[in-house]
């Protein structure tokens, strides 16, 4: 199971309604924090999320309604005398901002500061990180996290007709092995096992204009979490300060084959998103928008 969980969901500045951006994914055991805007750390104890298990902080840019709950957070881990090192990505410049109130700082713990760059794969155990450059006024990642390769299902029946008695022999060929039997036969996983299941695909797309280039990089996403700070009588203005509409985020949903648009990153002028939901759900109907505290999970 992997949950997401919105924390923030405007843009810009907060909202008697939206925080500012930050996203919560808990993954095989994992808690990721997708960008930190300014009072991340109290929604996430509103959420009811044990925020001292954070392991890694993905930073899309460094806009500041994206960044500013960084300081405070850190802080608190000191408070609470973490010890465990937090890891922190994101594009050049994280380093500079970061250490700025980090050398100020008594941390209890280390923090672990990577500045990535565009096409970097990050490999971990469960799942990997693909970063895309994004088209917005300053160097943005969109991140696409693939949970890696799931065993295919085993088929107990046909092991059974095979004569391989239950146990250790069945282990292997789960994992893949091929075995070799007493009486000589060689039996190959592919026999008694389907073909691997592909991971979970969730691409985030931070801040950014409408660009073909997302369409590939988010290709059939089982979850596509693009901005859409703009309702499209604005596209000119969207255009001019480099963010989307939820129409054009609607495109490239529709484009790149997902199956489930959540548009976020509302500009504050709107007091409600019924248009932005009516706009995008005209060119792709499976679209939500996303409000804090929203959760979505996924198996």
């Amino acid at each position: 199971m992997i949950r997401i969980v919105f924390l923030g969901t405007s843009a810009g500045i907060p909202t008697s309604k939206r925080g500012l951006p930050a996203i919560v994914i808990k993954i095989h055991g994992d808690l990721l924090l997708l960008d930190c805007g300014e009072g991340s750390q109290r929604q996430m104890m509103t959420a009811k999320i044990g925020f001292g298990s954070l392991k890694r902080i993905l930073i899309t840019h460094l806009h500041g309604d994206h960044v500013f709950g960084l300081p405070g957070l850190l802080h608190t881990f000191s408070l609470m005398n973490r010890e465990k090192e937090l890891e922190i990505y994101g594009p050049p410049g994280l380093t500079e901002l970061i250490s700025c109130f980090v050398n100020t700082s008594q941390l209890t713990y280390r923090v672990s500061i990577t500045e990535l760059k565009n096409g970097e794969v990050l490999e971990f155990k469960n799942y990997k990180v693909i970063t895309k450059t994004t088209n917005h006024t300053l160097t943005n990642y969109a991140y696409a996290i693939i949970e890696r390769e799931k065993p295919g299902k085993f088929h107990p029946e046909r092991a059974q007709l095979l004569g391989i008695p239950r146990g250790p022999l069945w282990r292997k060929l789960q994992q893949g092995d091929k075995i070799k039997l007493p009486d000589g036969r060689v039996i190959n996983s592919w026999e008694v096992v389907d073909r691997p299941r592909p991971g979970l695909k969730i691409v985030y797309t931070g801040d950014t204009a409408k660009f073909d280039g997302l369409i590939s990089f988010s290709e059939e996403a089982d979850v596509l979490i693009h901005e859409a700070t703009f309702e499209n009588s604005m596209v000119k203005k969207a255009a001019e300060e480099k963010h989307s509409t939820a129409a054009q985020a609607a495109e490239i949903a529709r484009e790149a084959r997902v199956k489930l648009l959540v548009l976020t990153h509302i500009s504050p002028r709107y007091d409600c998103y019924e248009s932005h939901y009516n706009e995008a759900t005209k060119i792709f109907s499976n679209t939500i928008v996303a409000e804090d505290f929203k959760t979505i999970s996924l198996s």
